[in-house]
């Protein structure tokens, strides 16, 4: 089969910073299925997996990428609730070879059938940033999906990007008050399109934005950017006993104590791999999470967030896909589809 993956580091410029390979058809375990991928989307986690690579050389090359979107074409042993010819989505394992692939073995586990109204191209872009989302507000900051929260505020820094492109509309369904950032005018334009409330310009001083929105302080804020960058900020707009989430590694230390702890707040960390990484208990709750986001597309109440659709899965158009993602220049989610 034909894979496209990374031998070392090197500058996404450089041809072969992503190289096209001929490797075996994995072979699926028993609790695993054998997908044909057909779509997969880019996130900026994959450049990172990338960078980890250092100077090498991986061979074979590390087959990289996260999200796909495919049909089932061989089942594990174990497997229950799946069949071949199954359409379905996943966000894949970390410590597996990835999407970038005709052919991928995923545990079931992690897998949902895909929105039945969306292409291919169009449910790619939901597993990775749809799970992140959902943990990080549901589970982490412990925001009620129901509705228990409505009316309460939330602070979305960096709404524009692929998580943001999802935590706005769920926190929306949940009832929530959603003041995002963004900077440029195709930026605010989607935040708002997403269901944010306002839009606030994250290039500017942040309080007296939100004080001219009449709000004070926000019982929840998420910071989907640079966590070090806002610390100052988001101890100063964070609401005493309110709940900060962050989805990025800190660069170099952070002092957690004072404003922060005056205001006895929670701080949470939400990492979508973890569940697959660390084999929890509950890794089930990944492919119930992306079944219950596939309802709510079909039901019309969660947004394709695709805005670009590269063309066939190559190294070429990866290569693009993430110099954009390590520039921040995209908004939404970028896929590729077909090979």
């Amino acid at each position: 089969m034909r894979a496209i993956g990374a031998r070392q580091f090197l500058p996404v410029s450089d041809p072969d910073a992503l190289v096209e390979f001929v490797a075996e058809v994995p072979v699926p375990q028993p609790n695993d299925l054998l997908v044909q991928v057909l779509a997969v989307a880019v996130n900026p986690v994959d450049t990172k997996v990338r960078k980890l690579l250092g100077a090498g050389p991986c061979e074979p090359p590390r087959v990289l990428g996260f999200d796909a979107a495919g049909v089932v074409v061989a089942v594990g042993t174990a497997v229950t609730g799946f069949a071949v010819g199954d359409e379905i989505i996943y966000a894949g394992d970390v410590t597996r070879a990835g999407s970038n692939a005709e052919y991928q073995t995923v545990d079931a586990r992690l897998v949902a059938r895909k929105p039945v109204s969306w292409s291919f191209a169009e449910s790619a872009a939901l597993p990775l940033v749809g799970l992140t989302a959902w943990e990080l507000l549901f589970e982490r900051m412990g925001i009620d999906p129901n509705g228990a929260d409505r009316g309460r505020a939330i602070l979305v820094i960096n709404g524009a990007g692929g998580v943001g492109s999802a935590v706005i509309p769920l926190a929306r369904e949940a009832g929530m008050q959603v003041i995002a950032t963004a900077s440029r005018p195709e930026t605010v334009a989607w935040c708002m399109s997403m269901g944010a409330a306002a839009v606030i310009n994250h290039r500017e001083p942040l309080r007296p934005q939100v004080e001219a929105l009449g709000i004070s302080e926000f019982p929840y804020i998420a910071n989907l950017f640079n966590t070090e960058t806002y610390w100052e900020t988001t101890a100063d707009l964070l609401a005493p006993l309110g709940t900060l989430g962050l989805i990025v590694e800190t660069a170099k230390p952070v002092d957690i104590g004072n404003p922060f702890r005056l205001k006895s707040p929670r701080i949470v960390w939400e990492y979508m791999p973890a569940r697959a990484r660390f084999q929890t208990t509950d890794m089930h709750r990944q492919g119930e999470i992306l079944t219950d986001l596939a309802r709510r597309c079909d039901a019309g109440n969660f947004p394709k967030i695709a805005t670009r659709n590269l063309g066939e899965i190559s190294a070429a158009n990866l290569r693009e896909a993430h110099a954009a993602m390590e520039t921040g220049s995209a908004h939404g989610k970028w896929v590729l589809s077909g090979w």
